[in-house]
């Protein structure tokens, strides 16, 4: 079975739920860049694009896909983005590549949030695949480090990693995340934090899950 593949095959779907003349918003990670590359046939279609990272951004540039500055745009009518697990709901755990601020943004932007994704990213409960992580400002580490522990996780820090905004990454180990809502608020309610990777409170409206023989579309 190849991951790539399904990967691929959940991006060629999600074209379809872009709209004409739209200013659509793009994630960061490997099944995100098949979107880009798929979405370059199109592109003629569109406005054009506001992205979640620099990363993408360059993508976008290479296959010759307008952009827009984020600063300046105040809605945009689908984002679609992938995820390092997805569950019934629709809610997720991001941030694996350490763009969940900008996605946090976009995301909450959106008429329309679609996520794009393989099987393997699904789960019954989030935190059973991959640590949380948390976006935060340096000097808060030990306080943050310490409400973390509170909370049953195990905070460790992401070694020689800065995000597009210059902060620090906390990835969480251990913490049951059984009421992601509510773990998100406490989260986010603790200073120093600039935001968190769970994505429960603004979830997914669409959910594109690909298997080897099957696409599996979820709506909200």
């Amino acid at each position: 079975m190849n991951i790539n593949k399904l990967k691929k095959k959940s991006a060629i779907e999600a074209i379809k739920y872009v709209p004409k003349n739209a200013i659509l918003g793009i994630g960061t990670g490997s099944t995100v860049l098949y979107f880009i590359k798929e979405l370059s046939k199109i592109s003629s279609f569109i406005k054009g694009v506001v992205s979640s990272s620099k990363i993408s951004t360059l993508y976008l540039k290479k296959y010759n896909i307008k952009t827009f500055d984020v600063k300046y745009i105040d809605k945009i009518e689908i984002y679609v983005d992938g995820a390092d697990e997805i569950n019934d709901d629709m809610q997720m755990l991001k941030g694996g590549g350490g763009a969940l601020t900008g996605e946090k943004i976009l995301s909450e932007m959106a008429n329309t949030f679609v996520c794009i994704a393989d099987f393997t990213k699904k789960v019954n409960i989030l935190g059973s695949k991959n640590p949380l992580p948390i976006e935060i400002i340096s000097i808060a580490y030990s306080f943050i480090k310490s409400k973390i522990i509170e909370l049953g996780g195990f905070p460790v820090l992401r070694k020689n990693f800065l995000t597009d905004y210059k902060n620090i990454i906390l990835d969480v180990y251990d913490l049951v995340i059984d009421d992601p809502i509510n773990i998100e608020k406490k989260i986010n309610n603790i200073p120093g934090v600039v935001t968190v990777g769970l994505f429960s409170i603004r979830k997914a409206d669409v959910a594109i899950i690909a298997y080897k023989d099957k696409i599996r579309v979820i709506k909200k």
